[in-house]
């Protein structure tokens, strides 16, 4: 049996770049995507840059794309809480990438009795506003959270991220976050709308077992493990579901897309 891929997801790290660098094949990869006007949008459960950030940095690395071809676990956590609230109010912790989000789509920044706690990634997580973020729940507010990534990467080693905080945070109110981002399917599928794609024609390409495979699994998609990031060979077994497909790298689907998009059910 084969299968038509018509639209494309791809994480970003550890799939397009690392560190800073394209990785093998990431520019031609997304060159074909163009080339071939197939719509596909790039993911990231990093919170912290806008998509002209976002744009740039990859820019510098030599990958081309629009911003509109970016989808940040801020921008579907907006277009989370517009369809719950619209017009409604946060209290954020978080950096430029979630408060432009949150601002551009309608929703008030305050610490006055907000309707939601909204917990994203930054550098320098406030004591303070983890304590203001904790009274504001235990009084009512709802909490949500970008990500469930309990670690991030940086040069020296792993830094503390969004679920070790929210960790903290649930332990001092007894109240769980929800997580808009992967691997909630809700994310994907916030995805697939923005690129008015169908899930049956759609590929999602990741470097993490636990959150993009699975995502694209629950999300109904045909998925790619790529091995240029966090999973490895070795841990595939681990897990108890398999991704659709294995490869080195995205460099081994430059081809697929540049032949149509056919692949094997």
């Amino acid at each position: 049996m084969t299968r038509e891929i018509r639209s494309w997801l791809s994480d970003m790290d550890g799939v397009l770049v690392h560190e800073g660098v394209a990785l093998p094949g990431a520019p031609e990869f997304v060159r074909a995507l163009r080339d071939g006007d197939r719509p596909f949008l790039i993911l990231t459960n990093n919170s912290i840059f806008t998509v002209r950030d976002l744009r740039a940095r990859l820019a510098s690395s030599g990958i081309d794309v629009e911003e509109s071809s970016l989808w940040t676990s801020a921008l579907a956590t907006a277009r989370f809480l517009v369809d719950q609230m619209p017009t409604g109010s946060a209290y954020v912790i978080g950096e430029a990438g979630l408060t432009t989000a949150l601002y551009e789509a309608g929703y008030t920044l305050t610490a006055a009795d907000p309707d939601f706690v909204v917990l994203g990634e930054t550098r320098t997580y406030s004591f303070e506003a983890i304590t203001k973020a904790i009274r504001l729940i235990q009084g009512g507010a709802r909490f949500i959270a970008t990500n469930p990534d309990v670690t991030g990467p940086s040069q020296e080693g792993d830094l503390p991220a969004t679920g070790a905080v929210a960790a903290m945070i649930t332990a001092a109110t007894g109240r769980q976050p929800y997580f808009v981002g992967k691997p909630n399917p809700m994310m994907i599928r916030s995805a697939l709308n923005r690129i008015d794609a169908h899930s049956e024609t759609t590929a999602m390409i990741g470097d993490r077992m636990d959150t993009d495979i699975v995502a694209g699994i629950e999300a109904g998609l045909r998925t790619f493990l790529v091995l240029t990031g966090s999973t490895k060979a070795a841990d595939i077994n681990g897990f108890p579901f398999r991704p659709s497909q294995v490869v080195d790298s995205i460099a081994d689907l430059v081809g697929l897309v540049r032949d149509g998009g056919v692949a094997g059910a």
